[in-house]
């Protein structure tokens, strides 16, 4: 309640500001970074209210989303060419949609100081799911920009066990001068979750009657999970500051009458990059009981009456960088690049109390054959090289090489290539895009070597090898866009039925099509996406067949103020094989018992826009029991949440 209440006071709140507000005053531009090199991008302000309201569903990252079932929880991209390949920390990856990191950071210019605050929430004071969100940025002149931000998740869960919490804070910097450029960042999480290890009996929800004896009624809370007293915890830190020293000379005009200098304009032709980029992970898994900790995992080798572990990392990242810069003459039409990366990586992994560095591994009363160094550090380098053209109105493209050249990375090959060209098309401007990479790539080191209470293993894992090409079209005047790609994977590296990481030597082949279709007719609306994909060996590597998300809706407004948005959307994958989720690693493995999908999720929603505030009013998953299957499990022994009530607000305070 006291949550609602706050909710409902920043919706008043908001409301009687705007109505207040006599000029409509909007940030100038918002940018983010590319690596290696820092390249701006240009980006969006999110004060947009359509469709506001998908901010507070748990499957909002993607059409197929294999998730835990709570928002916030951990989760795995099931269309393919969305999932980010497997990081050094592969912890952090099951939370990569809910975490803030260097690539989705905005860096803002504003002509007049900027606050967005908002606020959701949903459920009742056992299962509540609240989310706030607060982004500053601010200019002390036209050059320099700071900025702040926090998001705080905490999300009790329909069901026993589930709950998550993430308390993300950063700060950011950037200045603009003609010579000297700066993008600089830092941010810090920390999530907790608990772990319920799936339900029992999935006939809680598919059948409650038989497994109730007759009583078809259940209470989410009371259905019994297989743990109770499991912890996991990730933290991270990150520290990012990208220099940028423009060389060039002063562009004059003059007024062609008297012959005076009326401006100048610097014109940059080569600038001088370094990037310093820090980050550091811990991951603790707490289980305090003792039994339920032997019965759950098939093997226990430090501890019998528990767990209580950490894994750390962290990485120290230089990048060093000689750009010639695109536009400088009539003759230079594209940038060109070359830099330098050293990285030292340093892993912490469970010490033996007795010697403090290799660790002995027991199985009960068995020695396990392996032994892993408690602490390993690396020193990588690479030389790449970097071609762009960003600007133009027909053609622009950028291709990045990267190349091992010290360490673990020795041999490793990193290439990738994006190219745009734009035409006038029956009135509007049509896009053709091709993409695609060749990665030749250490498999990381902790899939290599671990060492924990109940996964042991030491690998020798070869370079994994993957090659896409694609293409889209991009046909704005009739809402459509088309993206077909192709891939293949040779020793793709994956966890298991065991959850141990394993290598497919061969090769494996994943086609991928999606269509994006918009139908726009006065005040109707009706958007849709679907993704058809195959992979050329599913016990490897299963995917959903078809995954689509629709949203019909109708916009109109009141009293010349008051924007509407009323609406219904769907989220849909075939059956297959959806992957299993192992607590002790948070990492997601392979499984050949129970298949998932073929439900839809249908959500009824009205969002709102009144000057500086956008609000909306939610009930997700409002098909639950009512049609569509009640078999919605998105991991087995994983159910989804049921309907629910949900409301948010977000206001944007210019200053």
């Amino acid at each position: 309640m006291k949550m609602r209440f706050i909710t409902y006071l920043m919706i008043a709140v908001s409301l009687m500001g705007a109505a207040k507000q006599k000029q409509k005053i909007e940030p100038s531009y918002a940018w983010q970074l590319a690596e290696p090199l820092g390249l701006r991008l240009e980006s969006t302000i999110d004060t947009l209210f359509e469709n506001y309201h998908r901010m507070a569903i748990p499957w909002l990252p993607s059409k197929a989303w294999a998730t835990t079932g709570n928002y916030g929880a951990p989760g795995q991209n099931q269309v393919f060419f969305e999932r980010k390949p497997m990081s050094d920390f592969w912890f952090e990856d099951a939370l990569q949609p809910w975490l803030h990191t260097t690539a989705t950071q905005r860096f803002y210019n504003t002509r007049v100081p900027m606050t967005l605050m908002g606020h959701t929430t949903g459920g009742d004071k056992y299962s509540n799911q609240d989310r706030t969100q607060v982004t500053f940025s601010g200019n002390a002149g036209k050059r320099l920009a700071v900025g702040a931000m926090l998001d705080y998740v905490y999300s009790k869960g329909t069901y026993e066990y589930q709950a998550d919490k993430d308390f993300t804070w950063g700060m950011s910097t950037s200045y603009t001068g003609d010579r000297y450029e700066l993008q600089a960042l830092f941010t810090h999480y920390d999530y907790t979750t608990k772990e319920s290890g799936g339900i029992t009996d999935d006939r809680y929800i598919t059948d409650p009657a038989e497994v109730q004896g007759g009583v078809t009624r259940v209470d989410n809370k009371s259905i019994p999970t297989r743990l109770t007293s499991t912890h996991n915890n990730v933290k991270g830190t990150q520290l990012m500051m990208n220099h940028r020293y423009k060389v060039g000379f002063y562009r004059y005009e003059r007024d062609s009458i008297t012959d005076t200098i009326v401006g100048r304009t610097y014109v940059p032709v080569t600038s001088f990059i370094w990037t310093l980029d820090y980050k550091d992970n811990r991951h603790k898994f707490l289980n305090q009981s003792a039994s339920e900790d032997t019965s759950f995992f098939s093997h226990t080798y430090l501890n019998l009456g528990g767990t209580d572990e950490t894994t750390k990392w962290w990485r120290l990242r230089n990048t060093v960088g000689i750009s010639m810069l695109e536009g400088f003459n009539r003759w230079m039409k594209m940038g060109f690049a070359v830099f330098g990366t050293h990285e030292m990586r340093r892993f912490t992994q469970v010490t033996d109390t007795v010697t403090g560095g290799q660790v002995t591994l027991l199985d009960g009363l068995d020695v396990a054959p392996a032994t892993v160094s408690a602490r390993h550090t690396q020193h990588l380098v690479w030389l790449g090289g970097q071609l762009t053209k960003m600007t133009g109105s027909t053609l622009r493209y950028a291709a990045t090489a990267k190349f091992g050249m010290a360490g673990d990375v020795v041999g490793d090959v990193d290439i990738s290539g994006d190219i745009t060209a734009r035409a006038r098309l029956l009135g509007d401007t049509v896009s053709l895009r091709g993409y695609g990479y060749f990665k030749n790539q250490e498999v990381p080191y902790l899939l290599k070597n671990f060492v924990s209470n109940h996964f042991v293993w030491q690998n020798s894992f070869s370079k994994e090898k993957r090659l896409r090409l694609g293409g889209e079209l991009n046909v704005p005047h009739t809402l459509t866009n088309v993206n077909v790609g192709y891939e293949t994977l040779k020793n793709f590296v994956y966890f298991d039925a065991d959850a141990l990481p394993a290598q497919h030597s061969g090769a494996i082949h994943v086609f991928q099509a999606t269509l994006r279709q918009g139908l726009h007719l006065k005040a109707f609306g009706w958007d849709n996406a679907v993704t058809y994909q195959t992979s050329s060996n599913k016990d490897v590597l299963a995917l959903p067949a078809v995954s689509l998300f629709s949203n019909m809706y109708v916009k109109f407004l009141i009293a010349q103020v008051l924007h509407v948005q009323l609406g219904v959307d769907c989220n849909y994958y075939s059956k297959y094989y959806a992957p299993s989720y192992n607590p002790a690693l948070m990492a997601f493995h392979v499984q050949n018992e129970q298949k998932c999908g073929n439900f839809a999720l249908f959500d009824a929603y009205a969002n709102f826009k009144l000057k500086k505030a956008r609000f909306f009013v939610l009930y997700s998953h409002a098909n639950a029991k009512l049609f569509g299957g009640n078999n919605y499990f998105a991991l087995p022994h994983y159910p989804l949440n049921p309907a629910r009530f949900q409301v948010g607000v977000s206001v944007d305070f210019a200053h």
